[in-house]
């Protein structure tokens, strides 16, 4: 059972996420990525500790950690690596990420963000030794290429003359976030979830609200959006990121990290939805086909 709720806490991950991405097109409109990524972090931060500190907090642990053998004890070397997971994860791979879609297209960005999941299979595979069987490989190759036709509209998009050092870029911060999420391995079994997720987001979005104050970046927002900013930072980075560490605990960092590809197809779907944006039967196609990636992982884990 308890690897079940593992598979579905990595879907609704996923899915938070893809509704993050596609709510982030309306507020990019008005802040520079940066000082989206900064405010959402700092928010996330506030309400986790705010649940930290809530009388609910002990209720919510006891739901979370049911039939779980979890750690109350955070080590130095827990938080050393909490602190390599914010930095990674919440500040050098944005970072990095950004600088390498200001030199290459949108859809070519997508679909190297793709190189993610082999970097969190290679990672989990030679360092962390988690266990994958050949029916994984099957399961891993299902999520890939569907996450690589979902992001490239069937390959219709995908131009090959592009800025080298620019993909170069979005490669690098895919390294970084697989880094972020193979390190929450060794923090996935922490009692204190709250506490350390908390922690980490304020890691992250201090740092970046620095580099937004030193680049002289504005964050005025119109007050009608202000509602937008606060459903993202409170519930999609806030829960996604409770979520991604329950993920990892129960059915590890390889298949949580693989599972997560399926964003861009919730992403898609989102904003047909909402944004009215085209939905091609092809795209829905390659979404059966990452679930059907999603279920033999599940099913080879049992």
């Amino acid at each position: 059972m308890n690897r079940l709720w593992g598979y579905i806490s990595a879907i609704m991950v996923a899915m938070l996420f893809g509704v993050w991405f596609t709510l982030d097109k309306t507020l990019l409109g008005y802040l520079h990525p940066l000082v989206l990524a900064a405010s959402t972090y700092s928010l996330a931060s506030a309400f986790l500790f705010f649940i930290r500190l809530s009388p609910l907090h002990h209720k919510i642990q006891e739901i979370l950690h049911r039939e779980s053998n979890v750690e109350i004890q955070i080590s130095r070397r827990n938080y050393i690596t909490l602190f390599l997971t914010a930095i990674f994860g919440a500040v050098i791979a944005p970072a990095l990420y950004l600088n390498g879609l200001n030199q290459i297209t949108a859809v070519n960005a997508a679909l190297l963000s793709n190189v993610e999941i082999l970097f969190i299979i290679l990672i989990s595979i030679l360092f962390l030794k988690e266990n994958v069987k050949k029916k994984d490989i099957v399961g891993f190759a299902f999520l890939l290429i569907g996450a690589i036709f979902l992001s490239t509209n069937n390959l219709q998009n995908l131009s090959f003359n592009q800025n080298l050092t620019g993909s170069l870029w979005v490669v690098s911060a895919c390294f970084f976030w697989s880094m972020d999420i193979s390190l929450s391995k060794f923090l996935s079994n922490k009692s204190d979830i709250f506490f350390i997720t908390g922690l980490k987001c304020a890691i992250g979005g201090s740092i970046l609200f620095l580099i937004c104050l030193t680049l002289g970046l504005s964050f005025s927002l119109p007050l009608n959006l202000l509602p937008l900013l606060l459903f993202i930072g409170l519930v999609c980075m806030s829960f996604s990121i409770v979520l991604i560490y329950l993920a990892i605990r129960e059915i590890g960092s390889t298949r949580t990290g693989s599972i997560f590809s399926t964003s861009s197809l919730f992403g898609a779907v989102f904003a047909f939805i909402v944004l009215g944006e085209p939905l091609k039967a092809s795209q829905l196609l390659f979404g059966v086909l990452m679930l059907l990636g999603i279920l033999i992982l599940y099913k080879d884990g049992d």
